[in-house]
């Protein structure tokens, strides 16, 4: 957290147009630090600010920005300033914005960019959202093989200051294809006269430029590597994923799971920066989904109205029954979302899960049932068979709740799906409606007859 102090003094600055000093404060923070700061200031503000440093350090500060904040910053400014700062920028980085700028500023801008870099961004968006391709960068190390480590270590030097990481150093052919990789520990350890093919690891494991982007987070993370490269169908190197940008997909995916278990269609901005209208319609949509669920779970009442007017007991642990199942497969459901969302599920994982599931259903069941069919006999004229009744039907729809809970996930990424869009609330709705005509088909079944 930044001293708050720093935002009042950096208005002193503004107002009497300290420039060495507004140089300092670039310079002497961190930028993630100084872009904090920056965030309290208005747009024309902020670019008065950075005017006062190099480019480089300019893009270092802007990229930690909020993306919806640095909309609105190059929305204030010329073509020609946009147009070199995003020349600077890391292509992950320039990809995420000009994604989110209209095509007919983007078009406008991109002549304005040098040839290299303006045909490595066509090719960046080029990417299917959500892929590999649109989270990785361009600026990787890399070395062809017939080199001794001594010539690797002269290249490296040329090449390090444009890369964003050159702790692993990938090695291809003259077509490009990825033979190998070397880190540069291992690189700096070998004797100078080796070949780069006699240390290199040639069993080099890559992902495909089409890959969905969690999956090359969980690549990540299964491996602990600092980045990973990506190829495209002919082997050829394209690119690399840093650990960082995985952060920010493990993040990005976390959130929209977070939001659809909540029933709320995922926001592309945080809460605060998200319109009201935007809110009220990802909500909103979700709600309506909801309310027909519910008029569904009233309808089936309805058929039983003359069954609830001979017995009206029964009215009074419609909720106990609902809730119970309602729970039961919310619990699932947020267990089994959560497994799919960091594991992929073979078949044989897939089936043990529904057995753990219908095993828990059963403990988890009947523990309530006895609580449950228990309370009832508290009641005034609940006879022990009414409250068997009762006890049965928990039972019955906490076992059902349960499997819904859980199949119903994972159903839908077999389906190739976002299992999270079963959320917890659209779960409790389903089992509702079940709830209800369990409960009086049971209550029919043993005191009607």
């Amino acid at each position: 957290m930044y001293n708050p102090l720093l935002l009042p003094d950096l208005r002193v600055m503004l107002d009497e147009q300290d420039e060495a000093a507004m140089a300092e404060f670039c310079v002497a923070l961190h930028p993630a630090v100084a872009s904090e700061v920056l965030e309290g200031l208005e747009s024309k503000e902020v670019w008065q600010v950075l005017q006062n440093c190099d480019w480089e350090r300019r893009s270092e500060i802007f990229r930690y920005l909020p993306l919806t904040f640095q909309i609105e910053l190059v929305q204030n400014v010329d073509r020609e300033t946009l147009s070199k700062l995003i020349e600077v920028m890391v292509p992950d980085d320039r990809v995420d914005l000009l994604e989110r700028l209209d095509s007919e500023h983007v078009e406008d801008v991109l002549p304005l960019i040098a040839q290299a870099e303006r045909s490595d961004i066509r090719k960046l968006l080029s990417y299917e959202e959500d892929s590999a391709g649109s989270i990785m960068t361009t600026e990787y190390a890399s070395l062809p093989e017939e080199i001794s480590v001594r010539e690797s270590l002269d290249q490296l030097r040329q090449q390090a200051p444009d890369r964003e990481t050159i702790y692993y150093v990938y090695v291809v052919d003259e077509g490009r294809r990825l033979r190998g990789f070397i880190s540069l520990r291992d690189l700096i350890l070998a004797k100078p006269d080796t070949p780069i093919s006699d240390v290199m690891e040639r069993d080099v494991i890559s992902v495909r430029v089409d890959d969905d982007q969690e999956f090359v987070a969980r690549e990540l993370a299964k491996y602990d590597f600092i980045a990973i490269p990506v190829v495209d169908n002919q082997n050829q190197l394209v690119g690399i994923v840093t650990h960082d940008d995985a952060l920010d997909v493990v993040q990005e995916e976390a959130t929209e799971d977070a939001h659809r278990l909540g029933a709320v269609e995922p926001l592309e901005d945080s809460y605060l920066e998200t319109p009201l209208l935007t809110l009220a319609w990802k909500r909103g949509i979700w709600l309506v989904l909801l309310l027909v669920a519910a008029f569904a779970t009233a309808y089936v009442l309805k058929q039983y109205e003359d069954v609830s007017t001979e017995f009206h007991w029964m009215i009074l642990f419609i909720p106990l029954v609902l809730a119970s199942g309602g729970n039961a497969g919310s619990q699932s459901a947020t267990l089994v979302i959560r497994t799919l969302a960091i594991e992929e599920m073979s078949r044989r994982e897939t089936i043990k899960i529904a057995k753990r599931e219908f095993l828990l259903a059963l403990m988890l069941g009947g523990g309530l049932m006895v609580l449950g069919g228990g309370w009832a006999v508290c009641f005034d004229s609940i006879t022990p068979m009414r409250a068997f009744v009762v006890g049965l039907t928990v039972f019955l729809v906490v076992l059902f709740g349960a499997f819904i809970g859980a199949m119903l996930p994972m159903g839908f990424r077999k389906l190739g799906m976002d299992p999270a869009l079963m959320s917890n609330p659209l779960i409790a709705a389903l089992v509702d409606v079940l709830g209800v005509f369990i409960y009086y088909n049971v209550a029919l079944a043993l005191i009607a007859t």
